[in-house]
């Protein structure tokens, strides 16, 4: 059974914006990376990859329900930013708007009654609640550290450990 049009749709189009968070995460990386934060730019090197996975998770669905597959244009990222509270409170309004993208792709699948593609986007409803709640948290932290870089990067070394590959996350795509 192939998922309804209007998921597919959407569904291609949450690919771009998956791809367009990879680059703005990718540009929070490297703007940490020209402070010499090697923790937070790790941190977000990750969160990129961690993006660009989700982009290749829907194709990798759409592939196997012989759905067409669009990559769509991505808009320039955000690369200039005015401290180091700057890049995670956009993280944070990101994160926010991916999860408003994702309620929609699963409010879409259960309207046209398309079992698999609602219980294909369960597993990204849970990544987002962790999502926000991790730059919420980050926030915070930075927020209250902002003079003291030392103390952030300690953070981020302590509590930005992966819990290791999810063993029920859709597969990826050339994976």
């Amino acid at each position: 059974m192939l998922p309804a049009d209007r998921f597919v749709q959407q569904l291609n189009a949450q690919i771009a914006n998956e791809l367009a968070a990879h680059n703005q995460y990718l540009a929070c990386a490297v703007y940490y990376d020209a402070l010499t934060m090697p923790q937070m730019a790790a941190f977000f090197y990750g969160q990129a990859a961690e993006e660009r996975d989700h982009a290749l998770m829907m194709v990798q669905y759409l592939l196997d329900t012989d759905s067409t597959v669009e990559i769509g244009a991505v808009a320039a990222a955000t690369s200039a930013f005015d401290g180091v509270v700057a890049p995670v409170a956009l993280a944070l309004e990101q994160e926010k708007r991916v999860t408003d993208q994702i309620n929609e792709l699963y409010r879409t699948a259960r309207e046209e009654i398309d079992f698999a593609s609602e219980q294909f986007m369960g597993w990204f409803i849970t990544e987002q609640v962790e999502e926000v709640a991790t730059m919420s948290d980050l926030l915070a932290v930075v927020t209250r550290n902002r003079d003291d870089v030392e103390q952030i990067e300690e953070y981020v070394a302590r509590e930005a450990g992966g819990a290791g590959a999810d063993p029920t996350a859709p597969r990826i795509a050339g994976a």
